[in-house]
Formats: structure tokens, sequence, C-alpha cells
């Protein structure tokens, strides 16, 4: 491109990233399977052999080095998970071989964002029912230089990188703009929010970069495939005792 955005510091605390719930312990959903420890561990090296953060934390992953996950951190696995599970079509700013920490400077530009995939999918199986789902809300601060794209300068420029639809076409031209950012070792994007006005997030290229990383609020959604997103549809749940 004829020129990339320009560079800021960013210096953000509490960001916001959901994940689903069942994901936050950490225990692979096999032990459910089988109480004799001798299954479980060949159920686990099974299931090692194919599982994305494993292989990238062995080296083994084409899109990012085991030099660059982490080690020895809370929610290590958390972080990683991030950067060796990517979709196979990418997201907004990362290909299919190597993921990103996406997350929302406010909760409800986060909320918004998940809401809205998981409606696409409800629409597409026509799904009937209320979809009533779970996520942990994941914070994290950030202290970078980040390229940006909210800066005011550059903002026709950023429209063709911000596309709401259709998805995973619109992501053909931030995945390139990604894709050298990275090459040019760039530490992550500050971006409006394509799903909620007003709303900011950022993606982090580099786990090591995904700072004071914490377990917030679990958050019960409750969609319907046609139905607008309402904040009003989200509430606290408890989080089980361990």
């Amino acid at each position: 491109m004829s020129s990339f955005p320009p560079i800021t510091e960013v210096r953000l605390r509490n960001t916001h990233r959901l994940i689903p719930s069942k994901y936050s312990d950490g225990v692979s959903v096999l032990s459910r399977l089988t109480d004799e420890a001798h299954t479980l561990e060949e159920l686990m090296q099974l299931d090692g052999a194919t599982n994305e953060r494993l292989l990238g934390e062995e080296g083994l992953l084409p899109g990012i080095g085991v030099h660059e996950l982490v080690f020895g951190v809370e929610y290590a696995h958390i972080v990683n998970a991030a950067f060796t599970h990517a979709s196979p079509e990418g997201g907004r700013f990362n290909n299919g071989e190597r993921g990103a920490w996406y997350a929302g400077l406010e909760r409800d530009t986060s909320l918004a964002e998940v809401a809205f995939h998981k409606l696409r999918h409800l629409e597409e199986i026509s799904w009937p029912d209320d979809e009533i789902s779970m996520f942990d809300d994941y914070l994290a601060d950030f202290t970078m230089r980040a390229h940006d794209l909210t800066q005011e300068g550059f903002a026709e420029e950023a429209k063709s990188f911000l596309e709401p639809d259709p998805v995973p076409a619109c992501y053909a031209a931030p995945q390139r703009l990604a894709a050298e950012l990275l090459a040019k070792q760039s530490n992550g994007i500050l971006y409006p929010s394509a799903r909620r006005e007003a709303g900011r997030c950022i993606v982090c290229f580099r786990p090591a970069l995904v700072y004071n990383v914490r377990r917030g609020k679990r958050l019960q959604m409750t969609l319907h495939a046609g139905e607008p997103f309402n904040s009003k549809s989200v509430r606290e749940a408890m989080i089980p005792k361990a």
C-alpha cells in the first residue's frame, strides 16, 4: 500500500476479550470421558497430535514460533490459544496460519463483536430457539507502539480495512495490511469497531505484549436468530468454585 497507518503510543488498561467459558480452566474436555488414568493419557496424546496450541508450544506450527509464545505466567494457555487457534479463514487482521489477540477497549464493544458472529452462525443454521452462551471476560493491559486506524487524518484510508460485510471476504484488505505490518515488526493495530458505533478495538500481534491477563466477570448472553443484539440480553453469572 502507498502509506501505512500512523504509529501511536498505546497505554491501555482493562481491555476486554470474551472467551467461551468452557476454555477457561485449561483442562481437556477428554477428562470427562474416562476416570482411567492410562486411558486418559492415551486420549491426551491423541488430542495433542492435533491441538494447535500444543503444537505451537512444541514449535510445530508454520505461522508462529515457540519462542514467541508465553510460559510461566498467569493464563498463558489463554494467551497462546489466541495465537495458535486461528480459524481457517482468519480474522480481520490475521490469516488462517497465525492468530492474534483481539480485544475491545470497552466491554460493550467486545459484546457487540461476539454477538455479531454468534448471530450470523445462528442464522446460517436456521436455529429456531434462544441460544444461551457463557463467556468469560479476560482483561489485559497494553503498553506498546501500535499502528493507529483511529486517527482522523487516516480515517478515509481506514474505511477499506473496516468493511462490516461480507464476512470473510471483507477481511481480504485488512489481512493484507496486517501481513505487511507484521513483516515490518508491527506490534498491532488500534482500530474502530465495525460492530459498535464509537467502539474501539485493539489487535495485538505479539503474545508477550498481552500483559497482566486476568479473568473478570462471567457473562451469560442470550441471542435469537433474526433479532438484533441488545446489551440487555447479557447478564453477569456466577463462576463455579473450583
